[in-house]
């Protein structure tokens, strides 16, 4: 996730441009970068970090350009530096582009590229792009970029300059967001609509596979193949603050209905067409060492620990590798058992979590070798470990975290799948079957969230009046009531606990009674008998008890006050959505209790200290 910005008129683009990306950080700060076409020359400029190096950099300069585009950076491909920083330009510097997504084919694209002579500074897979622009440029911008917008595979949207035609900015949106905002006498571009309030309440919310052409007086959209297409005008009525949240009330529930995209941008390019293999060539774990794993130790804090649990029941079901599970902040003290035959597995949405860090440089002193699953591009996890795998989330505000929850999950499949099939403990049919299902997750993960919101919000507004909540399950439910439980006491501040189901009688049962709220997650066909008995045991102390179960199940329901059925899924991928009703539970509970969502108290987003 990045943050794009345009203007085109008669006014200096510079300030404009500038003052948009202050409204975009929140999409990306660990570079920005400006391109502004002055005196018929396309002018870069560029720098790392936080958006205010890049104004000490341009303090005075462009000021008589009136045609810009402005990016600010969340790394995906490449790590943070001026070089990688947008906008990129051709070998010629006539061309310069800005892209939010990912290309999934740019491998492939820049070897052809290469072989005819283009050179390349970036490692970034943007840079193909004015590249392909260049070779395709027979004097007509729109038409090269048409055929450009053809080759792409992956999620983008872009935006083009070209210094020999300055009357023009080129965009094409395929699976990111891109909005245009109107004017008299200028138009604007923007990936969020923060970035342009200021100037328009008028928009056009680009649709996928759409393709527009701005100048200062029109705006024409198009098909990427050149159909004209009319554009659908949307007046926003929100507030500056609510511009910020996409229109949404807090960033987490922002963050929330972002899953479903972050979802499908975590598995972009890691799986092939036919669905049988997953592909992780930017891992760059050798597989021979795949084949000859003894064992691998997952180790985390919170919420990325929670994902290393469901981690460990998929590892050792895929992949038949032993693996053991440790809380980060407790790992030093135990002495761990590591070697150099055992595989460390850091997770850390930051990559700076100062106790994942701790432990992954004992275990790299021990000998182990250590991959690292974080959200954050360079970030000291990142740079220590001996591989990487990045979860796309993009960046995440709400110090509750759920977006980069949902893509470690999707990564720690990815990886657990990867695994099996290199060392032939996974069959071919039974891969297929769960890949398949992957590529549905992101579509299934939007339906939770568009059919479950408002009854999870009656369903929150009872929890909200009670001071103890319990959650249960049964193996992969057990690790997704872990997660749901702190999700709901870390923004309502409501005492929760979750519990292994099979483990009420031993104690927990004392703490069952009338009316207490028991959140019981029943997806794993081969356990849902038993996890209706201890659903029964509870309902015989007169809980109130909530059900997460799988359509097509008959029976959850017969023994539950409230159920909310998920999409068939392999059941091995339940917990990507199981956890969808949890997250919205927790947070309409802490509304109706007037929590402070975004900023619980006491807490921090990044624990960067022990």
């Amino acid at each position: 996730m990045c943050g794009i910005v345009g203007y085109i008129g008669h006014k200096p683009a510079l300030p404009i441009l500038i003052e948009g990306l202050k409204k975009l950080e929140y999409r990306g700060y660990d570079s920005a970068g400006v391109a502004v076409i002055q005196s018929g020359t396309a002018r870069v400029e560029k720098s790392q970090g936080r958006l205010a190096n890049l104004e000490g950099k341009v303090n005075g300069d462009f000021s008589d350009g009136v045609i810009g585009i402005g990016h600010t950076r969340w790394a995906t491909h490449g790590r943070p530096s001026d070089t990688n920083s947008h906008p990129h330009s051709d070998c010629t510097g006539k061309f310069v582009v800005i892209h939010n997504g990912i290309i999934e084919n740019y491998v492939q694209l820049k070897e052809v590229l290469q072989q005819h002579g283009h050179v390349f500074k970036s490692q970034t897979d943007t840079e193909v792009i004015p590249h392909l622009v260049e070779s395709y440029y027979k004097g007509d911008l729109v038409d090269a970029v048409r055929h450009v917008a053809k080759m792409l595979r992956g999620a983008y949207a872009l935006a083009v300059m070209c210094q020999d035609e300055p009357d023009k900015i080129v965009a094409v949106k395929e699976a990111s967001p891109l909005v245009i905002g109107l004017g008299e006498g200028e138009n604007f571009l923007a990936s969020d609509i923060p970035a342009i309030l200021k100037h328009t309440r008028r928009v056009i919310a680009l649709e996928e596979g759409q393709m527009a052409v701005l100048t200062r007086d029109s705006v024409t959209l198009t098909t990427v193949d050149g159909e004209p297409l009319t554009p659908k005008i949307i007046d926003v009525n929100w507030d500056p603050g609510q511009a910020e949240r996409g229109g949404y009330a807090h960033f987490m529930l922002k963050e929330i209905h972002e899953q479903p995209q972050a979802i499908r941008d975590t598995l972009i390019g890691r799986i092939s067409d036919d669905n049988t293999q997953v592909i992780l060539p930017e891992m760059g774990l050798p597989a021979e060492k795949a084949r000859t794993l003894r064992k691998l130790a997952i180790v985390a804090c919170g919420t990325a620990s929670h994902a290393g649990f469901v981690g460990r029941y998929l590892i050792e079901k895929l992949a038949g590798i032993p693996v053991e599970w440790d809380i980060a902040s407790e790992y030093r003290y135990r002495d761990p058992m590591v070697d150099s035959d055992t595989l460390f597995v850091a997770i850390s949405q930051s990559g700076e979590t100062a106790d994942t860090l701790a432990a992954m440089r004992e275990a790299k002193r021990k000998g182990a070798k250590v991959l690292a699953i974080t959200n954050v591009v360079g970030s000291s996890i990142a740079r220590e470990a001996d591989w990487v795998l990045y979860t796309w989330a993009g960046p995440e505000i709400a110090v509750a975290s759920t977006k980069a929850y949902t893509t470690q999950l999707i990564t720690v499949t990815l990886l657990a799948l990867w695994l099996g099939q290199q060392n032939g403990r996974l069959a071919a049919t039974d891969a297929k079957e769960i890949i398949t299902s992957l590529r549905d997750l992101y579509t299934q993960a939007a339906y939770v969230l568009e059919h479950m919101e408002e009854p999870i919000k009656e369903v929150a507004a009872q929890i909200a009046r009670k001071e103890d909540v319990f959650f249960i399950g049964r193996n992969l439910d057990y690790a997704v009531a872990l997660e749901g439980q702190l999700k709901l006491k870390e923004i309502s501040y409501i005492h929760a606990e979750a519990y292994a189901a099979g483990e009420l009688k031993h104690g927990t049962l004392a703490l069952i009674t009338r009316g207490v709220p028991v959140i019981a997650l029943n997806t794993q066909p081969e356990l849902a008998e038993k996890t209706i008995s201890n659903i029964q045991e509870v309902r015989a102390r007169d809980a109130y008890v909530i059900g997460i179960a799988v359509e097509g199940d008959d029976h959850t329901k017969h023994h539950c006050d409230e159920v909310f059925y998920l999409p068939r899924c392999h059941k091995l991928l339940a917990p990507v959505l199981a956890v969808l009703p949890l997250q919205m539970l927790a947070y309409y509970a802490a509304t109706a209790r007037g929590a402070d969502v975004d900023k619980p108290r006491n807490l921090a987003k990044s624990v960067t200290v022990e």
